[in-house]
């Protein structure tokens, strides 16, 4: 492992303390780009039953994309306007 890699890897303790969660709300630009379900995302959360599976179902695989790890504590925490995103 290089230096630059190495040092790059170090957190400040406000990046580690906002890892793993939304620090802000997404952009319509990141929306766009990190919420897109295409074909093989919907057939994947056809197979959930429910509304409500379905939409967390979304939101997880769609966060995993965004911040890169699924929400562990409350999969609705997440800003509102993703929500209503993914639930169109």
């Amino acid at each position: 492992m290089s230096r630059a890699f190495a040092a790059a890897m170090v957190l400040t303790d406000e990046r580690a303390a906002s890892y793993g969660k939304f620090s802000e709300e997404p952009t319509r630009r990141e929306i766009e780009q990190f919420f897109f379900l295409d074909d093989e995302d919907r057939k994947l959360i056809a197979k959930r039953r429910g509304d409500h599976s379905r939409l967390g179902f979304d939101l997880q695989m769609c966060t995993v994309r965004y911040i890169g790890r699924f929400l562990p504590d409350d999969p609705l925490n997440v800003p509102w306007i993703v929500v209503e995103h993914l639930a169109e």
